[in-house]
């Protein structure tokens, strides 16, 4: 159920190029599920900016963002202290009971936050995961070593060759062995994945959103089961469902 909470600020660091980790320190008790996600008020702008959930842990909030316009302008030039009206309990979160023994995690720029999460719930659950971590350049890479710290096995595909393999996950996952999928990321990687998967899978989807808890209807699309709102009934969508 969504809450909005008062986090203060505990930690807001650059990890990489436009990338920054922001720790927060809250009421943690209605992030249920890895995958979810929280929409947060910035001063001087109307419509809240929705943040994956990249940890969320006992009293403490951690968000990964990529600065992209002028709502997480904003955020990365946030201080140690100041507080942040955050909606939070929102999205359906990936479900891990599907995930099998070897669960494969693909994530895309941004889009590998919520990965994190959900890898350390499936270590502790005795799951062996494989991570592939996709970006552009090398200067964009991040939470590589904190992925190797968890215990999984860790890829990483960058579209120049500036670092890791040359190419694209996808390039990364036709190699590889897996239970069941889990990404997150940008529409034209999904549509990639979608080609060369070999098992079932769940795709959490970026989208624009108005309310972000399913009032506004404004981030509907179809699936095979009729429309559902990326906020409410997602954004974690299973491969069966998605019309592409």
């Amino acid at each position: 159920m969504e809450q909005i909470v008062i986090f203060e600020i505990e930690k807001n660091e650059k990890l990489a190029k436009d990338v920054y980790r922001m720790k927060l320190i809250g009421d943690t008790k209605n992030i249920t599920k890895t995958g979810q996600f929280v929409n947060i008020k910035i001063e001087g702008l109307y419509l809240r900016r929705p943040i994956s959930v990249c940890l969320a842990e006992e009293n403490e909030l951690t968000l990964i963002y990529k600065v992209v316009g002028k709502g997480t302008e904003k955020m990365a030039e946030m201080k140690k202290g100041e507080k942040l009206d955050i909606l939070v309990g929102l999205g359906n979160g990936y479900d891990t009971s599907k995930s099998g023994e070897y669960p494969l995690l693909v994530g895309g720029g941004v889009g590998v936050p919520p990965l994190y999460g959900l890898c350390k719930e499936l270590i502790s659950m005795g799951k062996k995961p494989t991570v592939i971590l996709g970006f552009n350049t090398a200067d964009e890479v991040f939470l590589q070593q904190e992925f190797c710290e968890l215990g999984a096995k860790v890829y990483v595909a960058t579209a120049d060759g500036s670092y890791g393999e040359k190419g694209f996950v996808t390039d990364v996952m036709i190699k590889l062995d897996y239970s069941y999928f889990y990404t997150c990321g940008p529409e034209p990687m999904f549509r990639a994945i979608e080609k060369v998967a070999k098992t079932s899978g769940q795709f959490s989807f970026e989208e624009r959103m108005g309310c972000g808890f399913g009032a506004c209807m404004g981030c509907s699309c179809k699936t095979k089961y009729g429309n559902k709102r990326i906020c409410k009934d997602g954004p974690v969508l299973e491969r069966e469902e998605i019309i592409w």
